[in-house]
């Protein structure tokens, strides 16, 4: 008795399936690589944490708590961030804005996204 075997070679022409977990970690790696920029941009104007995030989220930048204050410590250590404890509400809330460093530093990254945004569309 004699047997043909056939393989079949599935390759999508069109999305992966919403679940793929490639795609979920690569969409993970390009949002973690894009937030400080955000969080920078949107501390042009002083913000506490609540407002902060609701601001990234209204702009479709949505970040967990988890995520955003390691985030907003480990800035304003790097001394791209000031922060200051004030009662607002009868509630002590810490507010943050960028310092003169953040200022110059979000400039620059600014230009270096619209360098890194220019070649990709060029690539495309």
């Amino acid at each position: 008795m004699r047997h043909t075997v056939y393989a079949i070679h599935y390759m999508s022409q069109g999305m992966v399936a919403p679940n793929d977990e490639r795609f979920e970690n690569l969409r993970q790696e390009l949002r973690r690589g894009s937030l400080p920029l955000a969080v920078l941009a949107a501390l042009r104007t002083e913000h506490y944490g609540y407002t902060l995030r609701k601001t990234l989220a209204d702009h479709g930048m949505a970040i967990d708590e988890g995520t955003l204050y390691p985030l907003l410590r480990r800035l304003e250590t790097q001394g791209l961030l000031v922060s200051e404890w004030r009662e607002e509400d009868k509630r002590n809330k810490r507010f943050y804005r960028l310092s003169p460093d953040g200022k110059l530093i979000l400039k620059q990254l600014l230009t270096e996204w619209k360098s890194i945004h220019a070649s990709l569309e060029n690539i495309f």
